[in-house]
């Protein structure tokens, strides 16, 4: 649903890009930089949870959730980046895709080892989350784009989780329920690209004869 908003909002970090093309950096780059703090998003999600940090529980959420969005902001710059040094290459955009889905995994696991949320709900998000981008890949290779089809894509299961972490400080469930809804939108959006994608190939089909 965000991506349309995200393509204008690469539109929109030109300079940024110049920034990161001057300190030398390349798309890649700032794509591991992303990895890196998804990464230390989940170490504070973890240890939330760790009883050793138990009094700083609301702050290393609020930390997480900062760095979860600076993740997020390396996923829009990486694709400014690459278009401003002409690098969109098919291997960058594999080890893109590669990269955020090793993110994905970390957040995921960082919050279910935290406690912030249920162990199965956390689990029915991460396999939905990973088939979301599974089921985009299959449906492009065949030939079918995916883009912008679902619910929630990669940008709104950031913001969700990201909200869900501030709104913690008001409400201790804030994190478990966004999880939950997590589970159930993910898993929605798998169903709505399976049918769009036999739609189209039935579509391409009846065109064909």
């Amino acid at each position: 649903m965000l991506t349309k908003f995200k393509k204008k909002f690469q539109s929109w970090m030109v300079i940024e890009a110049r920034l990161a093309r001057d300190a030398g950096l390349t798309p890649n780059h700032v794509s591991a930089v992303g990895v890196l703090l998804a990464s230390a998003s989940a170490l504070s999600y973890w240890m939330s949870g760790v009883h050793l940090y138990m009094g700083n529980r609301e702050l290393l959420i609020v930390l997480g959730s900062i760095f979860l969005l600076a993740s997020g902001f390396c996923d829009a710059l990486d694709g400014a980046l690459a278009r401003l040094q002409g690098r969109a290459t098919v291997l960058g955009g594999f080890l893109d895709s590669l990269f955020d889905r090793y993110a994905d995994a970390a957040i995921y696991c960082g919050l279910i080892l935290g406690g912030l949320c249920d162990v199965s709900w956390g689990l029915t998000a991460l396999v939905g989350s990973l088939l979301v981008s599974y089921a985009r890949a299959r449906g492009e290779a065949a030939g079918v784009s995916m883009e912008t089809v679902g619910l929630v894509e990669r940008a709104e299961r950031l913001l969700i989780i990201a909200a869900a972490s501030f709104l913690n400080l008001l409400w201790s469930g804030s994190l478990r329920w966004g999880v939950a809804a997590l589970a159930v939108l993910t898993n929605i959006t798998v169903v709505q690209r399976a049918v769009y994608f036999w739609r189209k190939t039935a579509s391409q089909k009846r065109d064909s004869h």
